[in-house]
């Protein structure tokens, strides 16, 4: 009796390490405010306007062990645009940049996803103001674990850069300002 019970603890525990390790789906928690993404930009060369996204959603999925199985998808809302400056936004959001009325939406879609020095390197497609072009982010893993409400999260942070030639941007912002640093923070929520 007793060595059935160790050999039922036993597998119990090696099912366990085996589930951990195998890929998951994730839900990006931005309706709790526990992910951003965000943008900084030149001002003349003499300071940096940040700004973000307030309106977003996307999953992912995470496989610890084998990254390229790995796959993001983000949907953004680019008139949730935000700088913290009414009048700014609104020329953002006007056909000299974002277009919004023309492209609501951009896009993020994973095409690759390896794992350098456990750092993650994410190529993808972005498509934003009718273009769509590849660009690489690079994301560290921030932590995961249980949360105090019975589920399971993790959390990257990720960077990169994007010209606005590229993205069909028609203003031009001066020499100091021709592209613009990306910094995301995403929290998943597990999927059951």
């Amino acid at each position: 009796m007793l060595k059935k019970f160790f050999l039922a603890l036993v597998t119990t525990i090696l099912l366990s390490s085996v589930n951990s390790a195998i890929a998951a789906n994730y839900k990006i928690d931005s309706e709790g405010q526990h992910a951003f993404v965000q943008f900084r930009i030149q001002h003349l060369g003499y300071s940096w306007v940040y700004g973000s996204f307030k309106n977003f959603a996307g999953n992912f999925t995470f496989d610890e062990k084998n990254p390229e199985n790995d796959q993001v998808k983000v949907v953004i809302n680019t008139a949730s645009i935000d700088t913290n400056h009414a009048e700014r936004d609104k020329h953002l959001r006007s056909a000299d940049f974002f277009n919004v009325k023309k492209y609501p939406e951009a896009t993020f879609i994973s095409t690759k996803v390896s794992q350098v020095k456990g750092a993650y390197h994410i190529e993808g497609q972005l498509t934003l103001n009718g273009v769509t072009k590849p660009i690489v982010l690079n994301a560290i893993l921030m932590g995961k674990g249980d949360d105090p409400w019975g589920g399971y999260r993790v959390g990257f942070e990720a960077t990169g850069k994007i010209k606005l030639k590229d993205f069909n941007f028609k203003k031009d912002l001066g020499s100091k300002s021709q592209q613009a640093e990306l910094i995301i923070s995403l929290e998943g929520v597990k999927l059951p």
